[in-house]
C-alpha cells in the first residue's frame, strides 16, 4: 500500500530521471519534451489532403462560329497580289524577251527602260546576268533590280521602281562581301589545267604565273608532281560569286626550291603594295626595264653620230622606236620632278625615285592627266604617249636612267629591288607573314581537304 510519502518520494525519483539532477539536463530535456508534444500536436490539427480520384469532374460545351469559305475567298481578292520572278540574261535576249520570262506585260514600264539613261542599262546586260522583278496579277512592273558592270570598282545595281504613275530608275555602288579563299594543286600536264583542276579562276592563275616569273619559266620547268598553294580573295554579292580579286599569297615548289610572295600594303603609305619573300625583302624591282609594253630598241646607250646634227656624241639614253600615241609607263615609284618642254628632249619628263635615282622621258606627243611637277606617281602608271616632238626624226621614245644625275645604260645597270621596308612597317609585315604561313600549313598534302578559309 502506497502512503503519501512513497509517492512522493516516486515522483521525486521521476522528476530526475525527465529532467535530471543538472540545471543544465533539466533544461535541455525540457525542451525537447515541449517539441514533441507539438508535433504531435500539429499532426492531429492538420487536416488530410482529399483524394484524386473524390474530386468532381465538369464538361464545358461551346459552339465556336467558323467564318464563311465564301466570305474568306472575298477577302483575298480585294487584295492586292504581288508576285517576284527571277531569271537570267540569255545569249541574244531582248528587252521583249526578257520582260516576257519575267511575266512582266506593261508597255509603259518598257517605254520608261527604253528611253531613260540609266534604265538603259538594263538592255545592255550581258549574258549570265539576275534579273528580278514584282509585278501584280495584271503583270505590271512594281520594281526591277538588276546589277551592271564588271570586275572591280564596276559594279553597280540599277533598280527601276513605278512611282505613282510613272517610274524611277536610280544606280548605287554595289555592296560586295569580300572572301578569302585557299587553294592547292599538282601539276600533271600544265599550270593552266592544274589550276583547271583546282577550280582556281583564270585571273588567279595569272598572277601566279607574275609572281613567280622571274624564278621560273613555266614554259619548260615545271615538273611533273609540282606542287602550288595560292592565298586570293573573292567577292560576292548576295550569295553569288561575282569575280575573283587579288593573289593574297603564293607558294610554288618546283622540284627541290621553294619559292613564296605575299603581298603586304601599308594603309598609311600611298602606293606601298608589293610582293614580298617571307623574309620581308621586296620581290619588284624598283625600275621596270621598259617604259613600253610593246616596243623595239631602236638606238642603245653608246657614242653615235646624232641623226640631225651630224656631230658624234654620246647618246646618253636608249630609244624604244614605237606608234605615235602608245602609253608610256612610268618605270618606278617616285614624284614628277618636271614636265614641260627642253629644247632636244621636246616635251619631257623627269621622275625623281627613292635615294639617288631618276628617270627622263622625252619626246612625248603629250603628257597624261593632271600630271604636274610634285604629282606623286606608281610604277606602271601611264604619264605620257609617245611622239616625235623636239630633235626626232620619227616616233620614240628615248629613255635616261639616272644615278646621282649621272646617265647609265638601263639595259645593263644592276636593278635595285624596291625600297625596304621601315621598322613599324616590318611589325605589320610579321603580323601577315603569320597567318599566310598558317595558312600554307593547312594546305599541306596531309591537310589537302582544307579549301575555304574564314573571313
Amino acid at each position: 500500500m502506497f502512503t503519501l510519502n512513497k509517492l512522493l518520494s516516486a515522483s521525486s525519483a521521476s522528476k530526475k530521471l525527465l529532467l535530471g539532477s543538472s540545471r543544465k539536463t533539466r533544461i535541455v530535456s525540457a525542451s525537447a519534451l515541449l517539441l514533441a508534444v507539438c508535433a504531435f500536436g500539429a499532426a492531429g490539427v492538420a487536416p488530410m489532403a482529399p483524394d484524386a480520384d473524390d474530386l468532381p469532374i465538369k464538361s464545358i460545351t461551346q459552339e465556336l462560329q467558323l467564318p464563311h469559305l465564301a466570305d474568306q475567298i472575298a477577302a483575298l481578292d480585294k487584295l492586292q497580289q504581288n508576285y517576284i520572278s527571277e531569271e537570267r540574261v540569255r545569249s541574244g535576249d531582248t528587252l521583249a524577251t526578257l520582260l516576257g520570262r519575267l511575266g512582266v506585260d506593261d508597255d509603259a514600264a518598257t517605254a520608261f527602260i527604253k528611253s531613260d539613261a540609266v534604265a538603259r542599262n538594263v538592255m545592255q546586260l550581258k549574258a549570265g546576268k539576275r534579273v528580278q522583278v514584282q509585278t501584280n496579277e495584271d503583270g505590271e512592273l512594281s520594281w526591277l533590280s538588276s546589277t551592271t558592270g564588271t570586275g572591280v570598282g564596276n559594279l553597280k545595281n540599277i533598280e527601276i521602281r513605278r512611282e505613282g504613275k510613272g517610274f524611277k530608275a536610280t544606280e548605287k555602288a554595289v555592296a560586295m562581301e569580300r572572301r578569302i579563299e585557299m587553294r592547292s594543286g599538282e601539276i600533271r600536264s600544265s599550270l593552266f589545267a592544274a589550276t583547271d583542276a583546282a577550280q582556281i579562276p583564270d585571273n588567279v592563275a595569272s598572277q601566279i604565273v607574275d609572281m613567280f616569273s622571274t624564278n621560273i619559266d613555266f614554259g619548260s620547268d615545271l615538273r611533273r608532281g609540282d606542287r602550288f598553294n595560292v592565298v586570293y580573295e573573292t567577292f560576292w554579292q548576295n550569295g553569288e560569286y561575282v569575280y575573283a580579286g587579288r593573289v593574297l599569297a603564293g607558294e610554288f615548289m618546283n622540284g627541290p626550291a621553294t619559292y613564296q610572295s605575299v603581298w603586304f600594303d601599308d594603309p598609311s603609305v600611298a602606293s606601298s603594295g608589293g610582293y614580298y619573300g617571307f623574309d620581308g625583302k621586296s620581290l619588284k624591282k624598283a625600275f621596270l626595264k621598259s617604259p613600253l609594253e610593246f616596243s623595239r630598241i631602236s638606238s642603245g646607250f653608246s657614242v653615235r653620230k646624232h641623226p640631225i646634227s651630224g656631230l658624234w656624241k654620246a647618246h646618253k639614253g636608249v630609244d624604244f622606236a614605237a606608234a605615235i600615241g602608245t602609253p608610256i609607263r612610268a618605270s618606278g615609284d617616285g614624284v614628277i620632278d618636271f614636265a614641260g618642254t627642253q629644247r632636244g628632249y621636246g616635251n619631257v619628263v623627269v621622275i625623281k625615285h627613292w635615294s639617288k635615282y631618276s628617270t627622263a622621258y622625252a619626246h612625248m606627243s603629250r603628257f597624261a592627266t593632271n600630271l604636274r611637277k610634285g604629282a606623286k606617281v606608281s610604277q606602271g602608271q601611264v604619264i605620257g604617249y609617245v611622239g616625235m616632238t623636239g630633235w626626232s626624226t620619227g616616233p620614240h621614245l628615248h629613255y635616261e636612267f639616272r644615278v646621282n644625275n649621272e646617265a647609265r645604260d638601263p639595259m645593263t645597270v644592276d636593278i635595285p629591288n624596291a625600297q625596304p621596308l621601315t621598322a613599324s612597317q616590318m611589325q605589320k609585315f610579321r603580323n601577315v607573314a603569320t597567318d599566310m604561313t598558317h595558312r600554307f600549313a593547312l594546305l599541306s598534302p596531309e591537310n589537302n581537304n582544307v579549301r575555304l578559309a574564314a573571313k
